[in-house]
C-alpha cells in the first residue's frame, strides 16, 4: 500500500501540473499573480500582460493574451486551465 501511494504521489509530483485552486483573473490580477499561476510566464512578461491590458483595456477573450509580445498562442493554450478573465458583466 505505502508503494502504491509513492507511485501516486510521484506521479503528481512530476507532471508538472498545478492544483492551486481557482484560476487566476489577467483582467485584475498583478504580475506576480499571474506569473506564478502562468506556466512559461515570468515576471517580466506578467508585467508585459498587465502592461498591455492597462493601454488596451480589459481582455474579452484568452486568445487575446496572443498579442501581448513574448506570449504566443502556445502559451495560451497550456495555461487555459489557470487563467481566467473574471466573471462575466451583468447586462441591463
Amino acid at each position: 500500500m505505502n508503494a502504491l501511494k509513492s507511485l501516486l504521489l510521484s506521479l503528481v509530483l512530476s507532471s508538472g501540473v498545478a492544483f492551486a485552486g481557482a484560476p487566476v483573473n489577467v483582467n485584475t490580477a498583478d504580475a506576480p499573480a499571474i506569473a506564478g499561476a502562468m506556466q512559461g510566464v515570468g515576471l517580466k512578461k506578467a508585467e508585459a500582460i498587465v502592461a498591455y491590458r492597462k493601454e488596451h483595456g480589459a481582455f474579452k477573450s484568452l486568445d487575446q493574451l496572443a498579442s501581448v509580445k513574448g506570449i504566443g498562442l502556445k502559451t495560451v493554450e497550456k495555461n487555459r486551465e489557470s487563467i481566467t478573465l473574471g466573471a462575466p458583466a451583468a447586462s441591463k
